[in-house]
């Protein structure tokens, strides 16, 4: 896929993410990236029009209403069901992501983790 037509497709769909495995690219949403594996809901796999629509919609959905932290089929539970069977898996060390967003689970329970107390004790001398 060349950059000016990738350029111009995440402009209109912000929430499509480019990446490499091995010698094919994909495109899609990404569902969760850890740190060995990434998921991805695949476009290209999709033939059906009316689901690719369907799919676009549903995605421009998500982005604008979520804090597209959390994965889409999180938040769009049942209405995302349609779309399991084109879910593929990559191990992270065969995945280079070329543009676009990633959501992730780990990011959310890290960011959490990182929001503690600290109580400061004088030193008495």
């Amino acid at each position: 896929m060349t950059a000016s037509l990738f350029s111009k497709l995440t402009d209109k769909y912000p929430f499509i993410t480019l990446c490499r495995h091995g010698n094919g690219e994909y495109i899609g949403i990404i569902q969760n990236r850890d740190d060995l594996f990434t998921t991805i809901y695949d476009f290209g796999d999709i033939v059906d029009l009316e689901l690719k629509h369907l799919y676009l919609q549903l995605a421009a959905h998500w982005w604008d209403e979520s804090n597209r932290q959390i994965p889409i089929n999180i938040f769009l539970k049942k209405d995302w069901d349609v779309f399991r069977p084109y879910l593929r898996t990559f191990t992270n060390k065969d995945l280079e992501i070329l543009h676009g967003p990633c959501t992730s689970l780990l990011d959310l329970t890290r960011k959490k983790s990182k929001r503690k107390s600290i109580t400061l004790v004088r030193r008495v001398s």
